[in-house]
């Protein structure tokens, strides 16, 4: 039995400004209408013998995250929840101890949530061959065929001289192994021009596989205070609604590191299967312009876009007309409240936008204008002094939690759909073009008893309008 373990607490700081830090890069449909999570979901269909994927994320994304393996139908696999990032080797190890909790000992196959990988024929075949040598205790790694001098990658260097046989009904496959000499930082580009040329060396891919038994005693072995301390965390795993939440403290205490240092680089057992299957970390804007589909000027265009006399460009719109006229070699990439313009060459430098956002604790590093919620989204429409408007959409049978605010007072119209409202101790139904107003200190709950999307204006007026002037009484998702 294969379990997929997929790993989803990255935040894509370098794909601002569609990638913010509560709403990540791979949770976003870059590549196609699918996000990038239910692509690596959607790579394990038709393989035979692979269980649920189990998925590993921060505990901030844990409802867009289950939303989206549920739309995709692949939400039979635990949730697990990391209430802080430790890096992939506790990650993993947390979801190797929850493989064996059962007394099972099945093959993981650890995936990034974020990754893009366009032969996925090719990549299933690397896998099915990667199944018989972790079943016979190697711990695998796919190495990416490199096709050029890439200086923003880690290395694998294979020893290329003693390939690993094949057997059974493997013996005909043309996937081929061979042991792991050693793993390389990422090189400056006169070196990475000698890895090209010696044919020993691969990308580091992050993807791995390895029974579940094997990683944790290497991890044993080579960092038994990870271990230690993983168990520790596992033994607090409590079920919460469709989750499994780590207790904070524990999970922290954890030492924070790679799968590459804490394990891969120290095991004897190291194992890289070579890998041509067009893959892509989409770890920039310019790998989206690499794999999109180019017009005749070697432009990519998402959305509304207009362009005249542009070359070489990634032009992507989401709320309105973008025009690129006289152009070259620029991505431009327009949200509803920011717009990126970066040389193509440069766009790894957008990271320090964001730092930039961060350290003046700007609302554009994390949050869009449109944010999800457990119960269906809002937009900020508009605000000022004194006053905030936004959209609420509210999905069939769901509702927000019994609330009140110490700051504010909330006009609410129904503009589709039909609203169940709570306003202190009456219980009412509101339809479209009714309204109603929930006065400041008022108890009042939301709900949508429909089968139609129920969607609203709010009109908020008060002394203090954030996110945190909400007291929670009741919630049905278990948030505090």
């Amino acid at each position: 039995m294969i379990v997929p373990i997929i790993l989803s607490g990255g935040a894509g700081t370098r794909l601002w400004p569609l990638s913010r830090e509560e709403y990540p890069k791979q949770l976003l449909p870059l590549n196609s209408d699918l996000t990038m999570l239910q692509e690596t979901a959607a790579r394990l269909n038709g393989m035979e013998d692979v269980a649920a994927p189990m998925v590993v994320c921060n505990e901030s994304h844990r409802f867009l995250v289950a939303e989206q393996m549920r739309v995709y139908g692949s939400d039979g696999g635990d949730i697990i929840l990391e209430p802080c990032g430790r890096n992939t080797a506790p990650a993993v190890a947390i979801a190797a101890l929850q493989a064996v909790s059962d007394g099972s000992d099945p093959v993981l196959l650890v995936l990034p949530a974020d990754h893009l990988i366009q032969q996925v024929d090719v990549f299933q075949q690397a896998v099915a061959y990667g199944v018989h040598l972790a079943e016979q205790g190697k711990l695998v790694t796919f190495g990416i065929v490199a096709d050029k001098p890439e200086t923003g990658y880690g290395y694998i260097k294979a020893n290329t001289d003693c390939p690993l046989s094949a057997v059974g009904d493997l013996a005909n496959n043309d996937s081929c192994a061979f042991m792991v000499d050693s793993f390389v930082e990422k090189p400056d580009l006169d070196t990475a021009q000698s890895y090209l040329d010696s044919g020993d060396y691969f990308w580091n891919s992050g993807m791995f596989m390895f029974k579940a038994s094997k990683y944790l005693s290497e991890l044993s072995t080579f960092n038994p205070e990870m271990h230690s301390a993983c168990q520790i965390a596992h033994g607090s795993l409590q079920h919460d609604l469709d989750f499994l939440r780590l207790d904070a403290e524990q999970f922290a205490a954890c030492p924070s590191d790679s799968i590459d240092y804490a394990v891969m680089e120290k095991t004897h057992d190291a194992v890289v299967i070579p890998l041509a299957a067009g893959w892509n970390d989409i770890g920039a804007w310019s790998a989206l312009w690499e794999v999109g589909e180019q017009s005749s000027a070697g432009n990519v265009v998402h959305g509304d876009v207009l362009t005249a006399d542009a070359n070489n460009c990634y032009l992507h719109a989401e709320s309105r007309l973008l025009a690129g006229v006289g152009i070259d070699n620029l991505v431009v990439v327009e949200t509803v409240d920011a717009v990126l313009v970066a040389d193509k060459s440069r766009v790894q430098e957008v990271k320090e936008i964001v730092a930039q956002l961060k350290l003046q604790q700007r609302n554009e590093a994390r949050l869009h204008r449109r944010a999800n919620r457990p119960w269906g989204s809002y937009e900020r429409v508009d605000a000022g002094e004194r006053f905030q408007v936004k959209r609420i959409t509210v999905n069939p049978g769901a509702c927000l939690s019994l609330q009140m605010h110490h700051h504010r007072a909330e006009h609410w119209i129904v503009v589709h759909g039909t609203a169940k409202i709570v306003r202190g101790e009456e219980t009412f139904l509101l339809s479209e073009n009714q309204s109603t107003y929930i006065p400041l200190g008022t108890t009042h709950r939301l709900e949508n008893p429909g089968t139609i999307p129920l969607e609203m204006i709010e009109i908020q007026s008060g002394s203090y309008l954030g996110e945190d002037d909400i007291v929670r009484l009741e919630d049905t998702y278990g948030r505090s």
